[in-house]
């Protein structure tokens, strides 16, 4: 390996996983390819932008003649794609671009890797392909069980890896993370919602009773895990990349304002989404026997976490400014907070 394509890389994992590589790796030559969709923002990559062996292409994944020109431009050798749809409430509005992204353009991908005999495609995939587990832990070997169009979309593109690693040879990892949390992520999901909404005082609408539980994995030890996978795992196969901390959202709601010395008033229990998961849970075992294990604790991480979002509101106030944003929360939690308020 020494030229790698990271797709979806000025989103949050992506554009964290690029920094982390060129940091640790500084002989690697990495391209950034990104649709930039509302959220890849190449704010993301500030810190790399002047990096000698760092390049950004913009294109969407399913498009073949940019994948194409890209791989022939800088000579890729290795694919790691973070691209892709990833939040299960916009799936549930809108499956249709989920299976555009997670399905069609990890096809496009695999047919360019093929083509061009890419030495290594790793596929970034997650938790909820397992399905919600009443108890125990998800292991690789599980049977595929989504519940979600998000989810449903993962596994679908998972598959095509598959195939394309028993039929045609092509040398393929697969990773399947749990909830990550960390900087750079867009503030549609739990984490960065909770901490963006506590410091301005705003309710935390929160589904159901909130008592469903997810694992949380902190994004620099979910880019660790894939580094292990990437550079050891063998072709064909498949790591769970688990944090161990699993935790109410309920729980982890009032930690949030605790840290940030919020009144648990702000948390506004809503209506639950639709075929919301109970919980998640991975086994990932197979990954740590190959050295790999989460770094500092759960606590230690959301304070860094907290402290992030505390100290740059320059980069996700004018996120949750925007049209977009505005226009996404009024649909996904307008009718429910007003519902509340009513009541």
């Amino acid at each position: 390996m020494k030229n790698l394509l990271v797709t979806g890389g000025a989103g949050f994992i992506g554009s964290n996983f690029v920094r982390y590589m060129l940091n640790k790796y500084p002989a690697y030559n990495i391209t950034v390819y990104d649709k930039l969709t509302y959220a890849g923002n190449t704010n993301n990559l500030l810190e790399v932008h002047d990096e000698p062996h760092y390049q950004f292409v913009r294109g969407d994944i399913a498009d073949k003649s940019t994948v194409e020109k890209a791989i022939k431009k800088y000579n890729i050798d290795t694919i790691i794609n973070f691209a892709a749809e990833t939040h299960v409430d916009r799936s549930i509005i809108e499956p249709d671009a989920f299976i555009q992204t997670d399905v069609m353009g990890v096809y496009v991908l695999l047919e360019a890797s093929k083509s061009h005999k890419i030495e290594k495609f790793l596929q970034i995939s997650t938790d909820e392909i397992y399905g919600s587990i009443p108890s125990g832990f998800s292991k690789e070997g599980d049977p595929l069980l989504p519940n979600s169009p998000y989810a449903a979309s993962k596994a679908g593109g998972e598959l095509l890896v598959r195939a394309y690693n028993e039929t045609y040879d092509l040398h393929t990892v697969v990773t399947r993370g749990s909830n990550t949390f960390g900087q750079y992520q867009y503030p549609e999901k739990f984490m960065p919602l909770f901490i963006t909404n506590a410091i301005d005082n705003d309710p935390l609408p929160l589904y159901g009773d909130g008592h469903q539980i997810r694992d949380w994995l902190f994004v620099e030890d979910h880019c660790s895990g894939i580094d292990v996978a990437l550079h050891h795992g063998k072709s064909g196969s498949v790591f769970n990349v688990g944090g161990g901390n699993e935790r109410t959202n309920l729980v982890l709601a009032r930690s949030i304002l605790n840290f940030l010395g919020k009144s648990e008033d702000l948390i506004q229990p809503v209506e639950d989404r639709e075929g919301h998961d109970r919980r998640y849970a991975l086994d990932s075992s197979k990954l740590e026997s190959l050295g790999w294990k989460p770094s500092k604790t759960f606590e230690a991480n959301l304070a860094e976490t907290v402290k992030w979002y505390k100290k740059n509101e320059w980069w996700w106030r004018p996120i949750k400014e925007s049209k977009d944003f505005q226009d996404y929360y009024k649909r996904q939690y307008g009718r429910r907070l007003h519902k509340i308020k009513r009541q």
